[in-house]
């Protein structure tokens, strides 16, 4: 029976779990919580730090609903729940449930707060506090906390976290809240929120306010005032107009990150009560002209360099499209798609929400959103969605299968694909405009048969730069950017030059000289040729170039498929000691020492067990390696302390930065880099330079979200933080990988410095665009292997060809560009057809799991066959044979504790008899799962190699879904055993 009810509880709270997630206050409710171990403490106290309480609710309601349960653990819920001061999110859970017009009410209620938000900082806090404390609107925990920030950030910060804990309260908060602010003689906040003016209401009388009956009406809501609201002298119906449509639902944590360098102050221009002031949106001339054909009901692509303002002009279509569709009796379904998640937020907050707020519903999802919500629902309930194109991608796939919860094309009216330039082969913008193309044609055949065709939405690109996509000559220019326009449907690709609106910038190439000893490279170098006659390898190109990586890279992969692993396991070291060259020629050698002794830690490590209990073997060829390095180490660490070896790339970068900041009165700057690890070190190195805070110089790295490198990620929160501050002039001096270079918000620069980093004329146009300020200049610092300068050149080159193609393709007569348009539109479609035969006929799909073996990549030990795999939620593949756990041990992870996953994990798991990493040993539902990384096995099919196989999308064979009731209870019935 108690299993029975715990299943009742888990069903009730996972009901509930979007009303938890508004209510719950993390912290304090943990320390009420004891059935909950330490570590899942700490990881959840992390989350709220970095995250705030929402994004910790998640990980706080895990935690409780997690099997086995502790006896009586629901009624230490709620009673945590209500001794943190949570009572309405306990009554929740026991389905003590408020009448639907009093939730009704109490939503407009936090709404309303939520747009007063700003007047209401102004209160007097601490005076406040005491009568809410003593009102019981507040516990005395809550009190301390409020006083706390109070006295150590000042009474505004107080006042934020006094009202986003009140809204939290059970039912009738308001009504207390108003009786506090009279007592405490804050009138005008009183009238303010009552909409009231000083004659209207005598103390101590009934106080009315006024309710609302929302009712849906083409996308409007109806306002209906009580006798109450009629009588007041002063209601605030701008408030409750904006309470109506489109306001969040839910309360905002305290200082939202803002994007918009309009909002220097860090308010939410989307939330604030000053929002109004940006209901009416001026375009400049340039933007007017290239908006004309959209408002027409064209697909276009709008081409306009950095920050000239595309994504405002988006702004103002999206807003005629839903307006003349609105005047037409008809429902407007608008979705802005980015193709990186900071992208998402930053157009929400900065950019939609202001102005389309008072009268569009609006709304973003990423990967990263608070809502949980189905994305279905979020495309029926909204006018506007903002979100990762993938997303969309997933659900057009999921109607395309038949499921339920899918979107199609034909429910929405207008689609926006910022960066559009990525609508090309391969890219998820290609497959939704795919999906577009093969309706649009089909619709074509419809008419003629004189049947019924789908609605399909218009089609709005923008870019700063469409590129040429490798061209040399002017017609293959041409033709990139054509495709690009037949892949969008686009009609016409409008730009134009913006004369006086263009800044030209001073532009700088710093050429650099070779060191004219480089004793730490020497030493590197004899090391890795010492390698190379021990595995009797020839590289024929020089150490420490890009071409030598693509060589180790080869060599490595060949050697792991024919299993000679002396050949393998010294291309795996030569190409850490070709990153240790690269790094000692972009940044420090002590950076790259560093770097290099942290590879070696790491490989000893491998080499014994957690206990000592076990030996794991060490080849003579593992032995010479660390050998090798172990007789170099301190002559390497020696040399690594000497200037005067430095390279004079760093040097040159030295002295532009301080060039460009003793010359300003205020510099603000960006240099982009190659790798995340440079980005890092290069910011280490700047903010331990007496010099450079010396005139003012405050830096900080921002670094791409991915987690395909050994290098710590930046999670999406972590950017915006970095972002905000460079917007707020608490960092000056920004060091980015390419994440930087397209799309974000970033404002206004003196100065741009491209570190050794030159890739396309898409990019170069892009980080160019980041100097947008008066008298900007743009850099180019030479790196020693990198050949940035001969790249820069044939970039110049296209980008001038580009601008040629973009005027010949505006020139043609439009009978012609549409017959060209449709002629590579009609290729697309049957490549694709093409392309999704040859993929149903290569069969992988079909093979039988059993024939697929995994060898360790270390030491070719066999490891298991691909019917011992099992797949958990379609991506996981976990092997829980008791044969494969004799094979591996378990180490402790702390790459993955540095970075805090979601996900609980237990360590990694390496082979027993070489060391070889496996895989990670995740925690999934109370059982534990040794993970399989792909990449880390020899893969083999019917006896074959595959030689490339690093990613399990690339091993297409059908293994059997994780089964967790099997499991589960073979776990349950080994415990009984040894209970007995």
């Amino acid at each position: 029976m108690a299993s029975d009810n715990d299943e009742m509880y888990e069903n009730l709270i996972e009901g509930f779990r979007p009303k938890l997630r508004e209510l719950i206050m993390v912290q304090q409710v943990l320390e009420h919580l004891h059935f909950i171990d330490n570590e899942q403490k700490e990881r959840i106290t992390k989350k709220v730090t970095n995250e705030g309480d929402r994004a910790a609710a998640e990980l706080l309601i895990d935690a409780v609903t997690r099997k086995p349960h502790s006896p009586g653990w629901f009624r230490a819920f709620v009673v945590a729940l209500e001794e943190a001061g949570c009572g309405r999110a306990a009554d929740y859970i026991q389905v003590k449930l408020p009448e639907p017009e009093v939730e009704a009410e109490n939503d407009y209620f936090v709404k309303l707060v939520e747009l007063m938000h700003p007047r209401l900082l102004g209160m007097q806090t601490k005076e406040v506090l005491v009568h809410c404390v003593s009102q019981k609107l507040l516990t005395q925990a809550d009190g301390e906390i409020i006083d706390a920030a109070t006295t150590n950030q000042g009474p505004r910060i107080g006042a934020s976290e006094l009202l986003r804990r009140i809204v939290r309260g059970r039912d009738g908060w308001f009504s207390t809240f108003l009786d506090v602010l009279r007592e405490t003689n804050h009138q005008n906040l009183y009238y303010d929120l009552t909409g009231s003016s000083p004659g209207c209401h005598k103390q101590g009388s009934d106080l009315k306010l006024p309710s609302l009956k929302v009712e849906p009406t083409g996308g409007e809501a109806t306002t209906e005032e009580s006798p109450a609201a009629a009588e007041s002298c002063d209601c605030p119906q701008e408030l409750i107009a904006d309470v109506n449509k489109g306001a969040s639902t839910e309360f905002k944590e305290p200082q939202p990150i803002s994007l918009d360098p309009s909002q220097p102050d860090g308010t939410d221009s989307g939330t604030a009560a000053k929002s109004p002031e940006k209901a009416d949106i001026v375009l400049r001339d340039y933007q007017t002209e290239v908006a004309r054909p959209a408002l027409e009901g064209k697909n276009i692509i709008i081409c306009l360099p950095t920050g000239s303002g595309k994504t405002r002009v988006a702004v103002y279509i999206t807003k005629k499209h839903l307006d003349n569709r609105r005047a037409e009796g008809q429902s407007g379904k608008v979705v802005v798609l980015v193709n990186k998640i900071p992208l998402v937020e930053q157009h929400y907050v900065a950019e939609f929400l202001p102005f389309l707020k008072r009268a569009y519903k609006v709304e973003r999802v990423s990967g990263d959103s608070p809502l949980k919500i189905s994305f279905t629902e979020i495309v029926k309930n909204n006018d506007v969605i903002i979100c990762t194109a993938q997303i969309l991608e997933n659900y057009l796939e999921r109607s395309n299968k038949g499921e339920d919860e899918g979107v199609d094309l034909s429910d929405l009216t207008l689609i926006v694909i910022d960066e559009c330039h990525h609508t090309q082969k391969g890219g998820v913008y290609n497959h939704i405009m795919l999906r577009y193309l093969k309706q649009k044609h089909k619709n074509r055949r419809l008419k003629k048969e004189e049947k019924e065709t789908l609605p399909l939405p218009q089609i709005l690109g923008l870019t700063a730069s469409p590129g040429v996509g490798g061209a040399t000559i002017l017609m293959k220019a041409e033709e990139h950017i054509l495709r690009i326009c037949a892949n969008l449907d686009a009609s016409k690709i409008m730009t134009r030059s913006l004369g006086e609106f263009k800044k030209e910038q001073r532009k700088k190439v710093l050429k650099i000289e070779d060191r004219k000893e480089d004793p730490f490279g020497d030493v590197i170098k004899k090391i890795m040729n010492a390698i190379h006659v021990h595995a009797e390898l020839s590289p024929t190109c020089d150490l420490g170039s890009q071409n030598y990586e693509q060589w180790v890279v080869q060599t490595e992969r060949k050697a792991a498929t024919e299993e000679d692993q002396k050949v393998r396991v010294c291309a795996e070291h030569l190409r850490q000691y070709n990153e240790g060259l690269n790094l000692s020629n972009t940044i420090r050698m002590c950076d790259s020492f560093s770097f290099l002794n942290k590879f070696y830690e790491e490989e000893m490590k491998k080499k014994t067990t957690p206990d000592d209990e076990e030996k794991i073997q060490i080849t003579n060829t593992e032995r010479f390696l660390f050998n090798l390095f172990k007789e170099n180490k301190e002559e390497l660490r020696e040399l690594a302390t000497k200037p005067e070896y430095e390279n004079d790339s760093l040097s040159k970068l030295r002295a532009n930065i301080l060039q460009e900041f003793s010359t300003r009165p205020s510099a603000r700057g960006i240099i982009f880099t190659k790798t995340r690890r440079s980005a890092i070190a290069l910011s280490q190195w700047i903010q331990e330079n007496s010099k450079f805070a010396d005139i003012g110089v405050k830096a900080s790295h921002v670094i791409g979200g991915g987690d395909q490198s050994v290098v710590k990620p930046m999670t999406s929160a972590e950017q915006r933080d970095v972002l905000t501050k460079f917007h707020k002039g608490e960092i000056n001096l920004l060091i980015a990988t390419t994440v930087a270079e397209e799309g974000l918000d970033i404002p206004a620069c003196n100065f741009v410095i491209r570190y050794g980093l030159v890739t396309n004329e898409i990019a170069m146009i892009q980080a160019k665009g980041r100097g947008r300020a008066e008298d900007s200049s743009y850099s180019l610092v030479e790196v020693k292997n990198s050949g940035v300068a001969e790249k820069e050149v044939v970039n110049e080159y296209r980008t001038t060809m580009m601008d040629k193609a973009i005027e010949k393709i505006r020139a043609l007569e439009q009978e012609e560009y549409d017959k060209r348009i449709m002629e590579y539109q009609m290729q697309a479609i049957m490549e694709n057809r093409v392309l999704a035969k040859k993929k149903k006929q290569k069969g992988m799909k079909n093979e039988n799991p059993s024939d697929v073996k995994f060898s360790c990549r270390g030491c070719n030990e066999p490891a298991c066959s691909g019917e011992d795999i099992e797949i958990i939620e379609g991506m996981h593949r976990v092997n829980l044979t008791p044969k494969f756990r004799e094979l591996f041990i378990q180490r402790e992870n702390t790459t993955l504790q540095e970075r805090h996953l979601d996900y609980e994990t237990n360590g990694y798991i390496a082979c027993k008899k070489c060391g070889e990493r496996w895989g990670s040993m995740m925690l999934y539902r109370g059982l534990e799962c040794p993970c399989l990384h792909v990449k880390n096995f020899v893969v083999t099919l019917k006896g074959k190699n595959i030689t490339k196989c690093t990613k399990w999308s690339e091993l297409t064979v059908r293994f059997s879904a994780f089964d967790y009731a099997d499991h589960a209870s073979q776990v349950a019935q080994s415990s009984d055993d040894e209970d007995e």
